[in-house]
């Protein structure tokens, strides 16, 4: 990957909706190439799919809780489930793996504290094989970005 790919990916996850004559005029280019380059990028999954970024809000999604859980045993088996059950819910927008107290990091969207009880009670507390589970509540957001870090 050179410097004019990485100008073409900043460009793309500025605006995903960008056209490839728009991203031509912006690097200098012609059309063609910009073209080839991203029909590569998109066959080597470096650029893996295009997505809409939606008003949370305005979807009643108001409420984000980080929630760690920590599983009772640690076998492969019981690993693939809760990842199996955790991909199904919803609620989970992402899912991390990660290392220190905790086993998992999951990032909930609900409406509200009392559809996040709901879900803790009725749908969390269906996964099998947790042992605890923390809860953070975002009180506002600072800084939310879905772009990737390029070097210039």
């Amino acid at each position: 990957m050179d410097q004019i790919d990485k100008k073409i990916l900043r460009l793309l996850q500025e605006d995903g909706n960008m056209t490839t004559k728009e991203i031509a005029k912006r690097i200098h280019l012609s059309n063609t190439p910009v073209y080839e380059r991203i029909k590569k990028m998109e066959r080597e999954r470096i650029i893996k799919k295009y997505v809409a970024i939606l008003d949370r809000e305005k979807l009643d999604r108001d409420l984000i809780v980080f929630c760690n859980v920590t599983l009772k045993e640690h076998s492969k088996i019981v690993g693939h489930q809760f990842v199996n059950d955790i991909t199904a819910l919803e609620e989970v927008v992402e899912c991390y793996n990660i290392s220190g107290d905790y086993d998992f990091l999951l990032k909930v969207m609900v409406k509200d504290m009392k559809a996040y009880q709901d879900f803790v009670l009725n749908r969390l507390g269906e996964v099998e094989n947790i042992g605890s589970a923390h809860s953070t509540f975002v009180m506002g957001e600072i800084k939310q970005s879905y772009q990737i870090p390029i070097d210039r």
